[in-house]
């Protein structure tokens, strides 16, 4: 295999994001069988849409669009910190696993906050 790497995979925040989805599926196999398709479902899309987004922004020629597509990643990201808010209400995942979570959440949060900033600011 080569070792040659997309830009986006030296990206901290993709790597995070990355372990985040993984830690994502783990918390909702523990999810009972009739969310399925509707709760289950919604936070594994919103956790992977926040990797796939970084990737797509680093893909992007203008620094606006990069912009949008970090900004969606964001947005998934809170879609999803949602989600587990009413995982937590409906008795899905406890407080302490929410805790153990909640992170790795604020970590993204700020290196793609980081990132925005980055374009609009170029060193």
């Amino acid at each position: 295999m080569p070792s040659y790497q997309y830009s986006f995979e030296k990206l901290d925040v993709w790597q995070e994001s990355r372990n985040f989805v993984k830690m994502i599926y783990d918390f909702t196999k523990k999810f009972p069988d009739n969310e399925k398709f509707i709760l289950t479902s919604q936070i594994q899309r919103a956790a992977i849409s926040v990797a796939s987004n970084i990737a797509e922004g680093t893909g992007r020629v203008s620094k606006k669009e990069k912009e949008r597509f970090y900004q969606i990643a964001y947005g998934s990201l809170m879609e999803t910190y949602c989600q587990l808010i009413i995982s937590m209400d409906l008795g899905y995942i406890d407080e302490q696993s929410f805790d153990e979570i909640k992170p790795q959440i604020f970590s993204i949060t700020y290196k793609l906050n980081a990132l925005i900033r980055s374009l609009e600011n170029p060193k």
